[in-house]
C-alpha cells in the first residue's frame, strides 16, 4: 500500500468519523463506534480508512482531529479536582456570578454548582488596579496557599486575581512559584483570558484548569498511538474553528470545548460555499444531527459566525468560539413519557452501546432512529457505516412498548409522534439562531449533515419555509471532512478601555503589537499567516459590546463608523452617544490549500423501492445509491438516498439536482 494522504477524525457520542483525502483527490470515509478511551476508536477508524484507501498509515501527511474530551468533562462533571487561588474577598465569585436567575418565575430553581468546590478555593492578600500594583503578594502568602493546595488533593490549579487582565504582576509571581512547587497544571487568568469582568474571567480560567489534565492525558495517549502506527502527531480543532498543535491546546485547554461542533460548521461552510455563492441567499443555516445531539449555526457572507459569550452547563466561558446552538435531540435520543402523559424525546441517549433498539445490541428503549425505521425512512437492509444492518422487528417492539405507555394505538403512531417531537425541538434550535436574532430563515439555505441530519432536514425546512436544502456528498462525516479544510488560527485578546474620542492611537497600536506577536507565536508557520484585527466597542453606559474590524493603523473614526453600523444591524437603531473601545483582538490565520475531492457518480443509482410514510400515508418510494447519482442529474421526491454514513429523505414536492462535485441541492416550493 502506498500514497500520501490527509486524515480528519471527529469523535461523536455514538460514532467516530474518519475522512481520508488521497493525493489524487479520492475521498475515502469510515465510521466506527466511539470508545470510552476515544483514542482507541480514533486509531481504529484511521486503520479502517487507510485499509479501504490502500494507503499505509506511515504515508499520511497530516492528521487533524476534533474531540469531545473537554465538553464531556464539563457536562458529566468528570474533570480534575481543581483549586482556585484568588484575591482576598473574591473566594465566592464563582458562586455569586451575576446573581441572575436561570428561570425568573421558578421559585425553586437551582443553579448548577461551581466546578470548583468552596473548600478548594483559597484567598491571597494582594491588590492590583488597572493602573498598577497597590499591595504586592508576599512569599509567605504564596507558601501558605501552596501548602493548602497540596493538602486538599487538587489535581489542577486556577489563578484569577482582581484586575490581573491589566496588571498581572502579582498573578504571574504566584503562578511562577506554584509551578515550581506543585506537580500539577496551573492555569492563569491573564494567560487564558486577559479581559475584564471578574466572574467570566475566573470561570473561564477555572474551566481551563478543570479540563486540562484530561486533555493532557488524552492527547498524550493519542500522540503515542499515532506514533506507533507511523501517523503524524495530531493537530486539534479548537472552538474558534481553527486548528492548533498539541502543545498549544494543552497550554490553552479551554479552547477545545466546542471542538467537534466547530469542525462541522467549518465543513458545512466549505462544502456549501459554491451553492451559497450561486443563489440569492442571506446565508446558510448549518444543521448537524448526530447520535446524541443536534448543533445549528449560521454562516453569513461566507464567514462562520463566532461569539465570545458562551455558557456550558451554567458555566460561562468567554473565548472566541463558533456560535453553535445545541439541543439534546439526536438519532440515539430516547423517547419517553413524562408525568403528565406527554411524549418527550431526549436529552438521554442510547449512545453507541447498546444504541437504538434496531442496532440489535440488546437495547430496548425507543429512539429517534427506531422511529425512522418504522416510518420506512431507514430500511432493514440499510447498512449503517457499511458495517451492520438493522433489526426492524426490534424497532417495532420498542415503539410498540412506547405506544402502550403513551396511550397510543400503534407503533406507527408512536413513531410519528417521536419524529414530530424531535423535529419540533430542532426547529426551535434553528429559530434560536435566526428568528430570535432578527434573521428570516426563509432567506437562508439549510445545510444538512451528521448521521441523522439529512433524514430530518427537509421536514425542518418545510416547518421553517426554507426552500433550499444542501446535502454535501460526505454529509454523514462532514465534521471529519471539515477538518481537512480548516485553517490554522490563534486568538489573542486584551481589555483596553478608552473613549474613542480620547483614544491614544500610539498606545492602542502598542497593545496590538503585543497581541499580534502573541497570535503569531501560536501558529506553526508565522511567515504564512495573515493577521485579522478587531475590537469590542459599546456606547457609553452600555454593559455589552459588539465586535468590529480594525484597520492597520488604528483609525478611531473608522472604528466608530463601523460600530454605529453594526449596532444598527443588530438592534435596529444608532445613537449619538460616545463610543468606547473596550477590548482589542488579534487573530493569526494560516490558510490551508486542499484539493477538492473528485466525484464520479455513475452506474445505476436506483437500487429498489420501499414503503415510506409522508403526510400521514405510505408511499411506494424509490431508493437510490447516493454515490451513484450522476453529476447534473435530477431527482424528484418522494425518494430515499442511501450511502454508507447517512440517509437522505426527499419528501413529495421536493426536487433536486446533483452539482458537479456531487453536492445535492434540493428545492421545495413554498405554498
Amino acid at each position: 500500500m502506498s500514497g500520501d494522504a490527509r486524515i480528519g477524525v471527529d469523535v461523536g457520542g455514538t460514532f467516530t468519523d474518519v475522512t481520508l483525502l488521497t493525493d489524487d483527490g479520492e475521498l475515502v470515509t469510515a465510521k466506527v463506534p466511539s470508545t470510552p478511551d476515544q483514542s482507541e476508536g480514533v486509531m481504529a477508524g484511521i486503520e479502517k480508512a487507510c485499509t479501504r484507501a490502500g494507503v499505509d498509515p506511515s504515508a499520511v501527511d497530516e492528521f487533524t482531529h476534533a474531540m469531545t474530551v473537554s465538553i464531556n468533562a464539563l457536562l458529566e462533571r468528570d474533570g480534575a479536582k481543581t483549586a482556585l487561588v484568588t484575591t482576598v474577598g473574591f473566594r465566592d465569585v464563582l458562586e455569586i456570578g451575576r446573581q441572575q436567575r436561570p428561570d425568573l418565575y421558578d421559585l425553586e430553581v437551582e443553579r448548577p454548582a461551581p466546578i470548583v468546590a468552596r473548600r478548594r478555593r483559597f484567598e491571597v492578600d494582594e491588590r492590583a488596579t488597572p493602573d498598577g500594583v497597590e499591595r504586592p503578594v508576599t512569599d509567605e502568602a504564596i507558601d501558605d496557599v501552596a501548602a493548602a493546595i497540596e493538602g486538599c488533593g487538587a489535581e489542577s490549579v486556577a489563578i484569577s486575581f482582581l484586575h490581573a487582565y491589566a496588571t498581572p504582576a502579582n498573578e504571574a509571581r504566584v503562578a511562577e512559584r506554584l509551578r515550581e512547587r506543585l506537580d500539577v497544571p496551573v492555569s492563569v487568568s491573564h494567560e487564558v483570558l486577559a479581559e475584564f469582568r471578574e466572574y467570566e474571567r475566573t470561570s473561564t480560567t477555572a474551566i481551563d484548569a478543570y479540563v486540562r489534565p484530561a486533555i493532557d492525558a488524552y492527547v498524550g495517549r493519542l500522540a503515542d498511538r499515532a506514533a506507533t502506527a507511523g501517523v503524524p502527531e495530531p493537530r486539534i480543532m479548537q472552538s474558534n474553528g481553527g486548528i492548533a498543535d498539541v502543545e498549544t491546546v494543552c497550554r490553552r485547554a479551554a479552547t477545545t470545548v466546542l471542538s467537534g461542533p466547530a469542525a462541522g460548521v467549518v465543513g458545512a461552510s466549505h462544502a456549501a460555499a459554491s451553492v451559497a455563492a450561486g443563489r440569492d441567499l442571506d446565508g446558510l443555516v448549518t444543521f448537524d444531527m448526530g447520535g446524541t445531539s443536534s448543533d445549528v449555526s449560521l454562516v453569513r457572507d461566507g464567514r462562520v459566525e463566532r461569539t465570545a459569550d458562551t455558557e456550558i452547563d451554567g458555566q460561562p466561558i468567554r473565548l472566541p468560539m463558533v456560535d453553535v446552538n445545541t439541543v439534546g435531540s439526536g438519532g440515539g435520543s430516547i423517547a419517553w413519557v413524562d408525568e403528565g402523559g406527554a411524549l418527550r424525546v431526549g436529552p438521554q441517549s442510547a449512545g453507541a452501546d447498546p444504541g437504538p433498539a434496531c442496532y440489535g445490541r440488546d437495547g430496548t428503549a425507543a429512539t429517534v432512529t427506531d422511529a425512522t425505521v418504522v416510518l420506512g425512512y431507514i430500511g432493514a437492509d440499510t447498512a449503517l457505516g457499511g458495517e451492520f444492518t438493522l433489526e426492524e422487528a426490534a424497532a417495532f417492539d420498542a415503539l410498540e412498548s412506547l405506544a402502550e405507555t403513551a396511550g397510543l394505538d400503534s407503533a406507527l403512531a408512536a413513531a410519528e409522534g417521536v419524529y414530530r417531537v424531535a423535529n419540533a425541538t430542532m426547529t426551535r434550535a434553528i429559530r434560536g439562531v435566526t428568528v430570535e436574532r432578527g434573521y428570516d430563515p426563509r432567506e437562508f439555505g439549510l445545510v444538512a449533515f451528521g448521521g441523522a441530519g439529512p433524514v430530518h432536514a427537509a421536514a425542518l425546512a418545510e416547518r421553517l419555509e426554507i426552500d433550499t436544502l444542501v446535502v454535501p456528498v460526505p454529509a454523514g462525516v462532514l465534521s471529519a471532512y471539515g477538518l481537512l479544510s480548516a485553517d490554522e488560527a490563534f486568538d489573542a485578546v486584551r481589555t483596553h478601555r478608552v473613549a474613542l474620542a480620547d483614544a491614544d492611537v500610539d498606545a492602542i497600536e502598542a497593545v496590538y503589537d503585543d497581541l499580534v506577536a502573541d497570535a503569531l507565536g501560536g501558529v506553526r508557520n508565522p511567515d504564512a499567516a495573515t493577521v485579522e484585527r478587531s475590537a469590542d466597542c459599546r456606547y457609553a453606559g452600555q454593559s455589552f459590546e459588539l465586535e468590529v474590524s480594525v484597520d492597520d493603523p488604528f483609525d478611531p473614526l473608522a472604528v466608530e463608523k463601523r460600530f454605529h453600523e453594526a449596532h444598527e444591524r443588530a438592534y435596529g437603531y444608532r445613537t449619538e452617544a460616545p463610543v468606547e473601545l473596550v477590548t482589542v483582538r488579534a487573530t493569526a490565520v494560516v490558510e490551508r490549500d486542499v484539493d477538492e475531492p473528485s466525484y464520479e457518480g455513475e452506474g445505476d443509482a436506483r437500487i429498489g423501492t420501499r414503503e415510506a410514510r409522508f403526510d400521514g400515508a405510505f408511499h411506494e418510494t424509490p431508493i437510490y445509491d447516493r454515490t451513484a447519482l450522476p453529476a447534473g442529474g435530477a431527482l424528484e421526491g418522494p425518494a430515499v438516498l442511501e450511502q454508507r454514513e447517512c440517509t437522505t429523505v426527499v419528501p413529495p414536492g421536493w426536487h433536486g439536482t446533483v452539482a458537479d462535485d456531487g453536492t445535492l441541492v434540493l428545492t421545495g416550493d413554498r405554498e
